[in-house]
């Protein structure tokens, strides 16, 4: 039965406005990190984009060498948009990103225009696109100038294969830096994609204050710390969790005093009438300058636990208040 989107699909997100461009975005957005490569069941992966559109999610966020294996989640995703989303394609943001190891030899990681324009074109065949409406450097490259790399920032723009421009994982100084360049080249940034979460809080010291200084927006990834900010781990350590597979987390990750912050920051939750992991969430989302949050979701029913964080109230000084005193102890 063919596809055919949610005629409710507006109502209840809410959109924020990316720095100060014309560009709103929905306040969580799906990211294709972990979970739409080739090892996981197709079926699945249609039905939680296909769910995300229906609840008013419409950006969609991948990069080259997402999957696995690298490349598998464009394609899939791809599979979906003529599928399914295509009729859709002018509701859409999806977005993709280049700057680690892709393809053998000099050219197949890093930042050198030569890479960067290699990697979009072969990001739009995977996807069937003819352009994403916006391209990221995904990280700085030590040893190429910063010129270069926005120089194919701004060039993937002029040739109508990118609508809008960001960066990821640079720091404050960095991204002053990236910002004025593509200023002077016509090329605005748009948003900068940085790690944020209550254990991961270092864009509050200067890299907020930077976009907002530049009028870029902010898309934080990994909002739940790899799962951490969830219930998995309220009993323990699952077999199958993330501490037990992934090089991303271990055990250290999980120490007492983690695991107690953790029981903490649930039971303010649960007093909410809340989610750990929707707790996390609406925390991120409290300052005005974070425009979206990407999340991961493993099912349709992740993904609409996570987006009920949406529909709490907004948290009170008095809540914001335990959970630094909570934090502290971190």
């Amino acid at each position: 039965m063919a596809y055919e989107a949610a005629s409710g699909r507006y109502q209840d997100m809410q959109y924020r406005r990316s720095g100060r461009s014309g560009l709103k975005l929905p306040a969580i957005s799906l990211g294709l990190w972990h979970n739409f490569g080739h090892a996981r069941p197709y079926e699945t992966q249609q039905a939680i984009v296909r769910r995300a559109f229906d609840l008013g999610v419409t950006h969609f966020d991948l990069a080259n060498n997402y999957g696995p294996p690298p490349g598998s989640a464009e394609t899939n995703f791809g599979r979906i948009l003529a599928e399914d989303l295509r009729p859709y394609r002018d509701e859409l943001i999806i977005s993709t990103k280049a700057g680690y190891d892709m393809w053998d030899g000099p050219y197949g990681e890093w930042g050198s225009r030569k890479y960067l324009t290699a990697s979009l074109d072969q990001s739009l065949r995977r996807m069937g696109l003819e352009y994403v409406d916006i391209f990221y450097s995904h990280r700085p490259d030590p040893d190429t100038p910063l010129e270069e790399t926005m120089g194919a920032l701004d060039r993937a723009v002029r040739a109508g294969k990118a609508l809008y421009v960001g960066i990821s994982n640079y720091t404050p100084e960095q991204t002053a830096e990236a910002a004025s360049i593509l200023r002077s080249l016509g090329t605005p940034l748009l948003i900068h994609q940085p790690r944020y979460s209550m254990f991961d809080r270092w864009i509050e010291e200067s890299l907020l204050d930077v976009l907002a200084a530049e009028g870029a927006g902010c898309i934080p990834f990994s909002p739940l710390a790899q799962g951490l900010l969830t219930d998995r781990y309220l009993s323990g350590i699952p077999a199958d969790s993330r501490v037990r597979t992934s090089r991303f987390l271990n055990e250290s990750d999980l120490s007492d005093g983690r695991l107690s912050v953790i029981r903490a920051l649930d039971e303010v939750a649960r007093g909410r009438g809340q989610s750990l992991a929707q707790l996390a969430l609406a925390w991120a989302l409290r300052d005005p300058r974070v425009t979206s949050l990407i999340i991961g979701a493993s099912s349709v029913a992740q993904l609409e636990q996570n987006l009920g964080a949406l529909s709490a109230p907004a948290l009170s000084s008095d809540e914001l208040a335990r959970i630094d005193a909570v934090l502290a102890a971190v």
